[in-house]
């Protein structure tokens, strides 16, 4: 399947693509029982994530020797693998179903995401959201693309309000200083991302920094214009692991929020 070592986005994209039509979709609403399970308490796995992140994980180490993959349902049996991947070289992150517990409800709102990150740095992401039928792509310094689409994100309207959600439950309804309530997200990072990019929220927080929910993403959201980074000002990347993560529009919006973001992680 592949040229090895010399694989263009397309190539990926294709490959994400084939595993969620043969893998992903036949089980969506369509679950047997003892196809769900939980790893912790609430933290749901299917069938369907190990099974594509097996073949995920599979090609991806076919097409690049040498590269670590980092996969989360990997990750869940062996927290070893982080280490491993923070002092890799070359490496590629995979969630195979970002979106469990929408996918096991029968929400659409689920998807299929890889980043490839080099010495440290993200430089190219893909999303594939299988139900919508959408394919975001991002190479670093190239832009991020929608269904073959460049896509931008204008900054915050001077005098507008930035509006924003989030999936931390206990901040549903908070307001950050003078800014709108926050509202609920999609509570799928390979939805978040895309629909800020696309202009329904202005800025997201997250509590949790696990690498394959943030590094395709952030890569996106930065290529269209907008920055992603913590409370202390440092930008995202894939390799640091500190807790708190801010994603934003625009510099201004990223701004005004992570002065009060840190007291507002602080109450979850």
């Amino acid at each position: 399947m592949w040229n090895r070592g010399v694989v263009d986005t397309g190539q990926v994209l294709d490959l994400m693509k084939t595993v969620a039509a043969e893998v992903i979709t036949p089980r969506f609403r369509s679950l047997a029982e003892g196809e769900v399970m939980e790893k912790n308490p609430g933290d749901l796995v299917t069938i369907a994530d190990q099974e594509s992140e097996a073949i995920l994980t599979r090609e991806l180490e076919a097409a690049f020797p040498g590269a670590f993959v980092l996969g989360e349902e990997r990750t869940s049996t062996d927290p070893s693998t982080l280490d491993r991947f923070v002092e890799a070289e070359h490496a590629f992150t995979v969630d195979p179903v970002d979106g469990t517990k929408n996918f096991v409800h029968g929400s659409p709102d689920h998807a299929v995401m890889v980043s490839e990150v080099r010495r440290g740095e993200t430089v190219r992401a893909w999303i594939w959201q299988p139900e919508h039928e959408v394919a975001w792509v991002a190479e670093k310094g190239a832009g991020v693309y929608r269904n073959g689409e460049r896509v931008t994100r204008e900054p915050v309207a001077d005098g507008v309000p930035p509006r924003g959600v989030t999936s931390i439950w206990p901040l549903r309804g908070h307001a950050l200083g003078k800014l709108p309530a926050l509202v609920g997200s999609w509570v799928c990072c390979g939805v978040d991302y895309p629909r800020l990019m696309e202009g329904a929220a202005d800025y997201i927080l997250y509590a949790r920094n696990s690498p394959w929910d943030h590094a395709p993403g952030s890569l996106m959201v930065t290529e269209a214009g907008g920055v992603v980074g913590h409370t202390d000002g440092t930008p995202y990347a894939p390799t640091v692991l500190a807790p708190g993560i801010i994603v934003a529009a625009d510099r201004g919006t990223f701004t005004a929020v992570r002065r009060f973001a840190a007291d507002a992680f602080a109450r979850r």
